[in-house]
């Protein structure tokens, strides 16, 4: 597995667990964070603060099913299954861009598409 790919792997793994400094490890300090529709964020320290938002609670259980790298940007496909701070749970598959330097995450963009009649308690 390639330096890029294994970074990706921890910081999914980060995500898994709701392990803060595994996820920051893998960033660097200018990284920068869209969900096109959502939001925008730039920096690590607003990062954190998105690791664990109010909108959800418990660990997120996330599968990757493909990774695919070329140059500094790795892909990685999957879903996502959640519980909402309201009870449902939220279930989304996920495309995840991840533009890279020296091993490191620079930035993202998730792609986020929630599955029909997956919001069910």
């Amino acid at each position: 597995m390639s330096e890029n790919k294994a970074t990706v792997e921890r910081y999914m793994e980060g995500f898994r667990n709701s392990d803060h400094e595994l996820i920051l490890s893998c960033l660097t300090d200018d990284v920068v964070w869209d969900i096109p529709g959502a939001f925008h964020i730039v920096g690590k320290d607003a990062f954190d603060r998105e690791i664990e938002n109010d909108a959800f609670v418990g660990k997120p259980a996330i599968t990757v099913t493909r990774m695919t790298e070329e140059k500094d940007v790795v892909i990685a496909e999957g879903a996502v299954r959640v519980q909402r701070t309201g009870g449902d749970v939220a279930t989304l598959v996920f495309c995840d861009v991840f533009v890279m330097r020296r091993g490191k995450i620079r930035q993202l963009i998730s792609y986020l598409v929630p599955i029909d009649g997956a919001s069910s308690s």
